[in-house]
């Protein structure tokens, strides 16, 4: 089957763990997230998935994920482009501090729209909209082509990287987006059209 993109959150970092804002800082995967990565390259291996071209962040937490998935689909080398335009988000002034402690100092509902909302930025960051400004002109220019040749392609990047990417492929509206969350390690999958439309989508989430 051809046409087929999937999209992977990074699996877990240290950071995650640690439930502190990570953005840009280039933080190690966590013990349980090279084991989602393991489970996730297994996963796809049981369907039968192969690619012909990766595309992933600059951070190591997302190349760290795809080169375990690759392991697991023993594609160890596949071509892979690395792109700062699928980074994640820029938390800004957030980076570093843990969530709980940024809820206490901002309130928990703002802390909530910096988080989920489409538009509003935190302090010295990006919205999910300024994102969507650098993720969606990678996809058509460097993506889609290879889609649209009939390729298979898997994405490994980024919780907000990759909410703009979703809303775009799902149509969603700025209100759907915030209700939008993806696990960590969980491949998703699209079977595109010709036209760029979605023709299935499948969650491999545990």
């Amino acid at each position: 089957m051809n046409n087929v993109l999937v999209l992977v959150r990074h699996g877990e970092s240290e950071w995650n763990r640690l439930n502190r804002f990570t953005g840009w800082e280039d933080v190690n995967l966590s013990e349980e997230g090279m084991a989602e990565a393991h489970r996730a390259g297994e996963r796809l291996a049981a369907e039968g998935r192969t690619f012909d071209i990766a595309f992933t962040s600059n951070l190591k937490r997302a190349h760290n994920t795809l080169d375990i998935i690759l392991g697991e689909l023993n594609q160890q080398n596949l071509k892979t482009v690395k792109d700062a335009a699928l980074n994640e988000r820029d938390y800004g002034d957030l980076v570093g501090i843990s969530k709980d402690d940024a809820r206490k100092r901002w309130g928990a509902h703002q802390v909530h729209l910096w988080q989920r909302s489409y538009d509003i930025a935190p302090p010295g960051g990006e919205s999910l909209k300024d994102t969507a400004s650098r993720v969606l002109p990678c996809f058509e220019k460097c993506i889609a082509p290879e889609l649209r040749a009939a390729k298979n392609v898997i994405v490994v990047a980024h919780g907000n990287s990759l909410r703009a990417l979703i809303m775009q492929l799902d149509r969603l509206s700025p209100e759907d987006v915030i209700n939008l969350e993806l696990a960590t390690g969980a491949p998703q999958i699209y079977r595109l059209n010709t036209d760029g439309s979605v023709a299935e989508k499948r969650d491999l989430a545990a």
